[in-house]
């Protein structure tokens, strides 16, 4: 299969002739490293690490929720981070940062790729419901200008062979309209940009960005089993998302979980 590689100089272009990608300050492109989220952790301390991107074309030790683990075939993923700080918020509104992400991700999937994307709660992104993007956010400093990681891990090019899990899916397989790993990452990073952009203007308010992702959110109204820390579950129907970005499963508050929707149709 001919996977081409990102185009790092369009890229790097993009940050002076488009008006939304001048939002990051820098944009690097690697061949190979063991995690995009680890490089730019360790790079937190650079005075131009704030809204900087680190991209690779194959990564030996990407990681998941729960310290999960995956590998993937070069130049068949997006492997994407981003380092931003957060100057002012409050420690409540923090945690919707990866939901944010979250709705960034399906709004350029559906407007570039062409595909119905939607979310399972907090940040997996799906197609008909198999997984093709997980979001992982890490916290790199806190106090008053917090300092986030985000990962994006998405399955482009991926054969059934080579997808890591069953209930996985690839843009590819998915029968995308666009394919193309470059444009991708531009839209990607568009539309986290105006995300994030509302978001800081708004002084970090949540009511937009609520409403945003309960519109794009297939776990609400479903039927779903959350596996809780401590070995707890919970089964019921999903009922809405609150103001801190938790999902209540009846009139139950869920932080933390595996989350497994359980009617076929969703």
């Amino acid at each position: 299969m001919h996977r081409p590689p990102l185009d790092a100089e369009q890229l790097r272009r993009s940050l002076i002739e488009s008006p939304e990608l001048s939002f990051f300050s820098r944009i690097d492109v690697l061949e190979s490293t063991g995690s995009t989220n680890a490089d730019l952790i360790a790079r937190a301390g650079e005075s131009d690490a704030d809204r900087s991107v680190l991209l690779a074309e194959a990564q030996e030790h990407g990681r998941g929720r729960h310290a999960r683990t995956w590998v993937s075939p070069p130049r068949a993923q997006i492997s994407m981070s981003v380092l931003v700080r957060l100057p002012g918020i409050g420690p409540s509104s923090l945690g919707w940062l990866p939901l944010l992400t979250g709705v960034a991700v399906v709004d350029a999937l559906r407007s570039a790729a062409g595909v119905a994307a939607t979310l399972k709660w907090p940040n997996d992104v799906l197609i008909d419901g198999s997984k093709v993007a997980g979001i992982l956010a890490e916290v790199v400093a806190s106090g008053s200008v917090p300092v986030v990681v985000i990962g994006i891990g998405l399955n482009v090019s991926l054969t059934e062979a080579e997808l890591p899990v069953p209930h996985a899916t690839s843009l590819t397989l998915a029968g995308a309209a666009d394919t193309d790993r470059t444009l991708l990452v531009r839209s990607l990073l568009t539309e986290f940009a105006r995300r994030f952009t509302a978001w800081r203007e708004a002084d970090w308010a949540t009511t937009d960005l609520i409403a945003a992702y309960r519109e794009r959110c297939a776990t609400l109204g479903a039927q779903v089993r959350a596996e809780l820390p401590g070995g707890q579950t919970l089964t019921g129907i999903a009922t809405d998302i609150d103001p801190t970005g938790r999902l209540l499963i009846g009139d139950q508050a869920v932080s933390a979980g595996d989350v497994t929707h359980l009617r076929a149709d969703v």
